[in-house]
């Protein structure tokens, strides 16, 4: 991969697209087509602002994984609609929103945009493993601030966080999380797993906040750290502290696998050269009258051409 690699966490995006374009927008049946329009109109926004050279919609094919749920029964089991044995648990999705993903992919497919997920993984361990693999500049594209923890100033990986749709961003280096977190990227798992994460059923260690954890981190370096200094009567730990953290090391030996992003997904042969034309005409013609895509899809070809 050469040049600037966009890679986007697809379904925190189209998430948003849902709920940002009315779902008055419909395909010529009547079925709501909000979420399509709208991550189109978004990729069409990224490519034009910030012109990168490689482009790749990174996709959930397990949001929960087993593997995760077997360490932290509580990873994410709120927003379970359905469990299956032996397959994916059903996430709990708009009514609306299901059916559009299948829509979303056939038409990043036909455009030629390369769509990975990887079974057995979730989208942030795909943009972790390419992140890894890249040779240049990355910048990826979420929601979803457990991906601060790939931000790396020396190798030109950042955040774009939406904050307005994907007009106005926040360009998320290791200044940003400083100041906002008092930690750097690699600090930034840590300090995650540690206060915890209710959207995520990461229960954290009780007592212990995000300006709490950000002031360990500070005096101990890394969980490594801390964790040792539970161990060491000499450390500035306050009682209440040792304590709890005393009492969470079941937590603590198991939530960095949970909260690390995998960066060693097997990734499949892929070309994630940004496309200038549409890798099935035809199709994409089928798909943009069936479902009434419009300016959005034309507007994004036009600028994939340029």
């Amino acid at each position: 991969m050469t040049g600037r690699l966009m890679l986007l966490d697809t379904a925190s995006l189209y998430f948003r697209a849902y709920f940002g374009v009315p779902d008055s927008v419909k395909a010529p049946d009547g079925t709501p087509v909000n979420a399509v329009r709208g991550l189109l109109d978004f990729i069409d926004r990224l490519v034009k602002d910030h012109r990168p050279q490689q482009l790749v919609a990174c996709m959930d094919a397990d949001w929960r994984p087993q593997w995760r749920v077997d360490l932290i029964p509580t990873y994410k089991a709120h927003r379970v609609a359905e469990e299956h044995e032996g397959a994916p648990d059903e996430e709990e999705v708009p009514d609306t929103l299901s059916p559009q993903v299948p829509v979303i992919e056939a038409v990043l497919d036909a455009v030629g945009i390369a769509r990975v997920g990887v079974e057995g993984y979730e989208a942030d361990d795909v943009i972790g493993t390419f992140t890894a693999r890249a040779d240049g500049p990355v910048d990826i594209v979420t929601g979803d601030r457990d991906l601060y923890q790939l931000v790396d100033d020396k190798r030109e990986i950042r955040v774009l966080y939406p904050l307005k749709g994907v007009g106005t961003l926040q360009l998320t280096d290791e200044a940003v999380l400083r100041e906002k977190y008092g930690v750097d990227g690699r600090g930034y798992a840590d300090l995650a797993l540690l206060r915890g994460d209710p959207s995520d059923g990461l229960p954290g260690v009780p007592g212990i906040g995000e300006k709490t954890a950000a002031k360990l981190l500070a005096e101990f370096g890394d969980l490594a750290g801390i964790m040792a200094a539970v161990e060491d009567p000499r450390a500035k730990l306050t009682p209440s502290q040792r304590k709890r953290l005393t009492e969470a090391r079941p937590y603590v030996a198991v939530a960095p696998t949970v909260v690390k992003v995998a960066d060693d997904v097997p990734l499949p042969d892929v070309d994630t050269t940004l496309p200038r034309t549409p890798r099935d005409p035809a199709g994409l013609e089928g798909l943009a009258a069936h479902w009434g895509l419009g300016g959005s899809l034309q507007r994004l070809l036009t600028t994939l051409g340029e």
